[in-house]
C-alpha cells in the first residue's frame, strides 16, 4: 500500500458484537494471537493498520458474557450489577478477512494481573467475548517520504500492520522496544527497511530508555518523515518530546498514544 491518509473512524454507528475463537497461536513466550469469528465482521469498515477494536471479557472465567446493546454501550454496561458486567479494554486489530468473518487479535501475556491477559492465556476454540469496532490513528500525509514507528510489545500489532502495508517507496526506520531477543517476531516489511530489536537490560530498566539512546544516535532528517509512537506512556511522551523539541519535527507529523503506564 502506498501511504496515504486514512479515516479515523468507521463510518456506521458501532454496536458490540458477541464473537468466538477460531484458533490460538503462541508467537512467543509473552504473546498469543487468537482469531475470532463474528457474525458482523462484513460489517466493519478498516480504517487503518492501528485499528482499535473495544473488547468486552466476562468478569470472570466462568461466567456468562453479557454485552451492551444500543451505540451508548458505556452506559450500559456501567448500568450493569458488577456480578455480570462485562471488563473492557482497548486492542488493536492484527488483521481482519472479512470475507471470513474473521479477525486476529495479538494479546502480550503477562500472567493474572490484567483481565484481558489473563482470558488470553486461558482462551480456547469456542470462548466468547465481546468486540465493538472503533477508529484508528494512523495517518501519514500524502508527502511522506520518510517513517519512523516507534513502540514496545503492545504496539508491535499495529507496527506489523504498518510494515506489511507500506510500499518500498518509503524509507522506513523501526526502534522496537522488548524484553529480551524471545520476544521478536518475524516481521514483513518493505525492502531497505531498517528494523532495530532493543532489548531492555537490566530487567527493569526504564522504559523508553533504549529507544531514545537509538534516536540520539540515528541520523533523522524531520523533512517529509512521518512519526507514529506508541506503547508505555513515558516511552511515547518522551519519544514525542525529543522529536519535537530536539530534532526540529513539527506536532502534527508525530502521533503518539500511550497505551498503558507502567507504575
Amino acid at each position: 500500500m502506498t501511504v496515504q491518509t486514512v479515516r479515523r473512524a468507521a463510518e456506521r454507528e458501532a454496536l458490540a458484537m458477541p464473537a468466538v475463537v477460531v484458533s490460538t497461536t503462541r508467537l512467543t513466550d509473552h504473546m498469543v494471537r487468537i482469531r475470532l469469528y463474528a457474525d458482523d465482521v462484513e460489517k466493519f469498515d478498516y480504517a487503518g493498520p492501528d485499528q482499535l477494536v473495544r473488547l468486552f471479557v466476562p468478569p470472570r472465567p466462568d461466567a456468562e458474557l453479557h454485552l451492551p446493546i444500543s451505540a451508548r454501550w458505556w452506559p450500559e454496561v456501567c448500568a450493569m450489577p458488577e456480578s455480570i458486567r462485562p471488563i473492557v479494554r482497548n486492542y488493536t486489530v492484527r488483521s481482519v478477512d472479512v470475507a471470513a468473518g474473521e479477525l486476529d487479535i495479538d494479546f502480550v501475556l503477562h500472567g493474572d494481573d490484567g483481565p484481558a491477559s489473563a482470558w488470553a492465556r486461558r482462551a480456547v476454540p469456542g470462548d466468547k467475548i465481546g468486540i465493538l469496532f472503533d477508529g484508528a490513528r494512523f495517518d501519514p500525509p500524502p508527502t511522506t517520504r520518510r517513517m519512523l514507528l516507534v513502540g514496545d510489545e503492545t504496539a508491535l500489532p499495529a507496527i506489523s500492520a504498518a510494515l506489511e502495508q507500506l510500499d518500498a517507496s518509503i524509507e522506513v526506520l523501526a526502534l522496537l522496544e522488548v524484553e529480551d531477543a524471545g520476544a521478536e517476531l518475524e516481521l514483513a516489511h518493505p525492502p531497505g527497511a531498517d528494523i532495530r530489536w532493543l532489548h531492555r537490560a537490566p530487567a527493569g530498566a526504564a522504559r523508553g530508555a533504549l529507544v531514545l539512546a537509538e534516536l540520539r544516535a540515528a541520523r533523522l532528517e524531520p523533512r517529509h518523515c512521518y512519526a507514529w509512537v506508541a506503547g508505555e506512556s513515558s516511552l511515547a511522551t518522551s519519544v514525542r518530546r525529543h522529536l519535537v523539541n530536539e530534532r526540529g519535527f513539527g506536532k502534527e507529523q508525530v502521533y503518539f498514544c500511550g497505551y498503558w503506564r507502567q507504575h
